[in-house]
């Protein structure tokens, strides 16, 4: 079945004032209300249809998609069609109906989940590389050893309030409305701590350092967050505990740096290994391996050694070492190196390639 119009449905037209359509929610809010219609199907439909519109059109970006895509423009983004009862209706619009009542219209709090944490966690460029457990200590809100959370002492155990009969509600009326909000005696509890235990003085909650053990599997780069399940905050009323993210920076290696999972590493060469060719010894993350230099090889020329690179988080083939070769050149040479440096420029200048070169020169003219 198509879905009606939005504006139709709380009876406004398309230029109403953000105020206009408030008062045009409230007054279906008033005539549709479970309260005033029990066991009416039809009227709790009515009342839902109208929240759903109220939810588009009360918000001014809501209302801008849905004045371009209509009900198009609105699937699938979280709001609109999801109120399945009266209850989730008044647990959306509890600061509204707080308005038009005089009161909430909340029910007894919900299990929620506790807050998540974050712990910066520095190591070595080597531990990120190759993973390692590491042992940190969190400073965090943690359920009460004494009284597991009960909040009340040794022996004794929550009493249910008196003032609401153990339900954590209390029934209020104005008109022909009835409407349950949270007992304030017991804030929704159903029950009151009588003997308050004397370590966490009745909040069932502590302030402790925690020690725990994190695995940091290989691979990882600053930035990489780790998730460690329920050691974050406690729940409230019953909720899971929150979730611990690590967040990693990784320290700078003196030997190597690192693209993507390709690990690099820079070496020195002596000019006569880079002119004839050499067997050198290069560091890896495990032990040295060899490394043939090619003759004539130029400085910068970079050499690709597959699979010694960094591991892949999730799988996947590993990185590859770069090997980064420098040629270094002597600051000082004895007159013998000098020497022989000088019949090696002759011989080069006495190659037959050169001879060529030297004649279209000058024959061009140079």
């Amino acid at each position: 079945m198509a879905k009606r119009d939005y504006y139709e449905i709380l009876g406004v037209d398309r230029l109403a004032s953000a105020e206009e359509i408030k008062s045009a929610y409230r007054k279906l809010a008033f005539q549709y209300h479970p309260d005033r219609n029990p066991d009416d199907p039809e009227a709790e439909e009515k009342f839902k249809e109208a929240a759903e519109a109220y939810e588009v059109l009360g918000d001014p970006e809501k209302r801008a998609q849905y004045d371009r895509f209509g009900h198009a423009g609105i699937n699938g983004q979280g709001f609109g069609s999801h109120f399945e009862s009266a209850e989730d209706v008044f647990s959306a619009f509890s600061d509204i109906f707080g308005e038009f009542f005089g009161f909430s219209a909340a029910s007894r709090r919900r299990p929620s989940q506790g807050a998540s944490l974050r712990y910066n966690l520095t190591i070595s460029f080597r531990d990120a590389a190759k993973g390692t457990e590491v042992e940190i200590q969190i400073p965090k809100r943690d359920v009460c050893d004494e009284c597991h959370g009960s909040g009340a002492a040794p022996g004794h155990s929550p009493q249910p309030c008196r003032h609401c009969g153990g339900v954590g509600q209390i029934t209020q009326s104005q008109g022909f409305f009835r409407i349950s909000v949270p007992c304030p005696v017991c804030r929704g509890e159903g029950t009151v701590i009588t003997h308050p235990c004397p370590k966490c003085r009745g909040r069932g909650i502590v302030q402790v350092s925690k020690t725990l053990k994190v695995r940091v599997p290989p691979g990882v780069d600053s930035g990489s967050r780790l998730r460690v399940r329920g050691e974050g905050e406690p729940g409230e009323n019953g909720g899971p505990a929150g979730d611990l993210f690590v967040v990693l920076y990784v320290e700078e290696d003196p030997v190597f740096s690192r693209q993507g999972q390709d690990l690099v590493v820079r070496t020195e060469i002596s000019v006569v290994q880079a002119i004839l060719g050499a067997k050198i010894e290069v560091p890896t993350l495990d032990d040295p391996v060899s490394v043939d230099i090619p003759k004539g090889t130029q400085p910068g020329k970079v050499l690709r050694i597959p699979g010694l690179g960094l591991p892949r988080l999730g799988g996947g083939p590993q990185g590859d070492l770069l090997v980064e070769v420098m040629v270094r050149i002597p600051t000082s040479v004895t007159k013998r190196q000098e020497e022989l440096l000088r019949e090696f420029e002759k011989l080069e200048e006495d190659r037959p390639f050169n001879r060529v070169k030297d004649f279209f020169k000058k024959a061009m003219g140079d």
